[in-house]
């Protein structure tokens, strides 16, 4: 996840805005997929950060 968040800061946002994206793009991925809502949950929330002040680091 950190490589994301890095590239998406080195395109021009910052880190609080990169985390933001990952989150729009999971919750658009897991209304497209309805199917494979928990395996994304797992996948996004096993490379995210813990707690809401990890996002503001």
């Amino acid at each position: 996840m950190q490589d994301l968040i890095q590239r998406l800061m080195a395109e021009g946002l910052n880190e609080q805005q990169a985390y933001k994206a990952i989150e729009v793009i999971k919750n658009f991925t897991k209304e497209k997929f309805p199917l494979f809502g928990g395996a994304i949950d797992k996948l996004f929330d096993k490379y995210s950060p813990k707690n809401e002040e990890d996002y503001l680091d």
